[in-house]
């Protein structure tokens, strides 16, 4: 089989990949080794497809760890990704946060229209094909049989190391190695991180946290909610700051970061022999906070003034991030030394890599899918220069 271009992998980077070569006039075929395409990609948007953030470029840039990403996201940022979600006959709207989602919220609508482009430009895409490496050509195990392509370019878009089920599972790390690809070992990324919970918080377990603050050292605060879990807490506040708690940093809790001091004092003052979970429920707290409270911060002082600080500065004992396998992302993969400026690698002329599969990490909230089309995008349109 021998097509123009060779796209392993229809994540959001390898499809991205395939319709910038179609568009090129390039004879496309994507090798996807799931059932179907994209199963991240639906993962991500089964409650809420948060496709990328509207921010200023320097803001948005700032959020991610690899600065050599600017050109990629400079040429197909937020601006241009809700552009091309609208050319598919997805409209966007904007969220007060900043967060851009399609009106329709699913990702299976953006998902359909993306595949009925590709293949009005003549893209064919092959399920069940796992990848084995190259051997005169790419080589795959298919339901009919080892099958080699030799295409004249490639592209792999094979995902980080998280969520193996949906076909991310990081083995194509140990082939490229073996080629002569210098690879960043994975570690997790926007992961939740492990508490040992009294039998109390059991109740608790699904809750979220809403309207606190976690603090770092040097003053960082991050605005951000959590769930807690029966094995910890996860969600977008702790993705924020994980890059932190991952290199040891020791962070708080304030749960009334709109009040200072004084003025939580004020809110804590209670009637003699009124129990402090009494005082903290007046004082405007959640249920979940006062139970957060009692979780981490015994004895619980007496006094509103020790009491309002204690509530401001509360302990986070975390026993450390979860298992990989369960991160939202992974950072680490195809180091930045084994990339040409065009994503191509260095040890295999031809072969172009994207996606998570690029050594590089970025919180959630639309970060994420932006870089991994725009990573795509740049590699597909080098390889389409390759060709011509």
């Amino acid at each position: 089989m021998t097509p123009d271009a060779l796209v392993i992998g229809a994540g959001p980077a390898g499809l991205m990949a395939a319709e910038v070569l179609a568009q090129a006039g390039a004879r496309v075929l994507v090798a996807e080794a799931k059932p179907s395409v994209g199963r991240k990609f639906l993962m991500a948007g089964k409650s809420g497809l948060n496709i990328t953030k509207a921010e200023n470029p320097v803001e948005f840039l700032s959020q991610y760890d690899a600065a050599w990403l600017a050109p990629m996201l400079a040429a197909f940022g937020p601006e241009q990704v809700a552009k091309w979600c609208r050319e598919l006959g997805q409209e966007v709207y904007t969220g007060s946060s900043g967060r851009v989602f399609p009106v329709a919220m699913k990702a299976s609508p953006l998902l359909r229209a993306w595949m009925m482009r590709l293949a009005d430009l003549g893209v064919e895409v092959r399920t069940r094909w796992c990848w084995a490496g190259f051997t005169d050509g790419a080589l795959f195990a298919t339901p009919d049989g080892p099958v080699t392509v030799t295409p004249r370019v490639t592209v792999l878009a094979m995902g980080g190391s998280s969520w193996a089920r949906l076909g991310s599972d990081g083995a194509w790390a140990e082939v490229l190695t073996g080629a002569g690809v210098e690879v960043t070992p994975f570690r997790p990324s926007n992961v939740g991180f492990g508490v040992r919970w009294s039998p109390q918080m059991a109740r608790h377990f699904g809750a979220p946290v809403k309207g606190v603050a976690l603090c770092l050292p040097r003053g960082r605060r991050e605005r951000g909610e959590f769930v807690v879990t029966g094995q910890g807490v996860e969600g977008g506040g702790i993705y924020a700051i994980g890059r932190d708690l991952l290199a040891g940093a020791v962070v708080t809790l304030d749960l009334a970061p709109d009040l200072d001091i004084p003025a939580l004092t004020l809110r804590l003052q209670g009637r003699p022999g009124e129990t402090v979970t009494n005082r903290l429920r007046k004082a405007g707290l959640p249920a979940i906070s006062v139970a957060l409270a009692q979780e981490w911060g015994r004895p619980l002082p007496q006094d509103a003034r020790l009491l309002a600080a204690r509530i401001k500065t509360l302990p986070v004992p975390l026993t450390g991030p979860g298992p990989m396998d369960g991160a939202i992302s992974t950072a680490g993969g195809v180091a930045r030394a084994a990339l040409t400026d065009d994503l191509e690698l260095r040890a295999l002329p031809g072969v172009f890599a994207c996606g998570e599969m690029l050594d590089w990490d970025a919180p959630t909230g639309g970060y994420l899918l932006t870089a991994c089309m725009a990573t795509g995008r740049w590699a597909g349109q080098a390889a389409a220069r390759r060709l011509a």
